[in-house]
């Protein structure tokens, strides 16, 4: 999947699969099922979903690759975000309608060869080196207003790894990109 197959309609249903899928979990239903048929929806890629209440982050999980379709994948991840992100406490229910939910939709991996490969504001990084691994998304990079080294650093960083660990053989950088669309924008 390319990151420009969505059409206006696919977005806004995913994004109501996505909040569909927190409320389902907050209301403890058994289960939500979707009936799709968008060609786009059934495909497998990977995808980040975002939580933001009041303009600050509330949570953020996702998956790089897919074996399942996206729509599927938006719903288990919008779960996951709401109430499996270790950095912040679970969703409440009176949350929910104060939340703005925010998906990128990944295109596949891409190995760089060279950092000059690397367009703030278009690509995000995954850098591993042994079993450690860092992402951030296209986004991140414009809105903390970083540079393409201070980008590479917080990948990093993320990883657990040494700031400059990019520089080092064992480190395998990738880039790509990623549509990335909300509720509000």
């Amino acid at each position: 999947m390319t990151t420009t197959e969505l059409s206006t309609s696919s977005q806004k249903l995913i994004l109501d699969i996505a909040r569909t899928s927190i409320k389902a979990e907050m209301d403890r239903s058994t289960s939500v099922s979707f009936d799709i048929d968008d060609p786009v929806l059934l495909s497998c890629c990977g995808v980040f979903i975002s939580l933001y209440k009041q303009g600050q982050l509330r949570g953020c999980i996702g998956r790089i690759t897919s074996d399942q379709p996206l729509y599927k994948l938006v719903s288990e991840m919008a779960v996951a975000a709401a109430i499996r992100d270790p950095r912040f406490p679970p969703v409440r229910a009176d949350e929910i309608g104060d939340l703005e939910i925010e998906l990128s939709v990944l295109a596949p991996l891409e190995p760089v060869v060279d950092i000059d490969e690397i367009e703030i504001g278009r690509h995000g990084l995954y850098i591993t080196q042994g079993k450690q691994s860092g992402l951030l998304l296209p986004q991140v990079a414009v809105t903390y207003h970083l540079n393409r080294l201070s980008f590479l650093a917080q990948t990093c960083l993320k990883a657990d790894l040494p700031a400059d660990a990019w520089k080092s053989e064992q480190t395998k950088i990738y880039r790509f990109s990623a549509e990335v669309f909300s509720e509000h924008k």
